[in-house]
């Protein structure tokens, strides 16, 4: 009769890791190494200063770099700039993993969720090809809209 509690907490630790097994948190990372490189005119060029940031970071790099960066759920928007050279805006969408949606089944729904906030289940593409355009371009263009941040 000792040994049933026992037996039964073994069992339903086992019952309990088995449902999170599927979760992205679990056997993702909520961190992602990516590149990013700047093109003008189909050549590579480098010393571009850019900001890249989501709804859970902001991070700087001179390109070609690679910066290790916080998953979300959210875009991920990039601000380029090399004085004399040219400018580069762009958003960059998340994709979701396959784990995410194995949470939804495994866990009844708590894993997805769990994943969901904290970005674990989202990736955005490992290469970040940012194509910039001339400086002389900027300046035809209607100023940005409020809130934008421009580097």
């Amino acid at each position: 009769m000792y040994f049933r509690p026992v037996a039964a907490a073994v069992a339903s630790a086992s019952a309990l890791l088995s449902l999170l097994a599927g979760c992205a948190s679990l056997t993702e990372s909520t961190q992602q190494n990516v590149l990013v490189q700047t093109v003008l005119d189909h050549r590579e060029i480098a010393g571009v200063g850019c900001v890249l940031y989501n709804d859970v970071g902001k991070w700087f790099v001179t390109t070609p770099a690679r910066v290790t960066l916080r998953k979300s759920a959210g875009a991920l928007r990039i601000d380029c700039q090399k004085e004399g050279a040219g400018w580069a805006y762009e958003k960059v969408d998340s994709k979701v993993d396959g784990n995410l949606w194995g949470n939804l089944a495994l866990t009844a729904g708590v894993g997805y969720f769990i994943d969901k906030n904290t970005g674990a289940a989202y990736d955005y593409p490992a290469t970040l090809t940012v194509v910039m355009h001339p400086a002389a371009e900027r300046d035809a263009l209607p100023p940005p809209a409020a809130g934008v941040t421009l580097y």
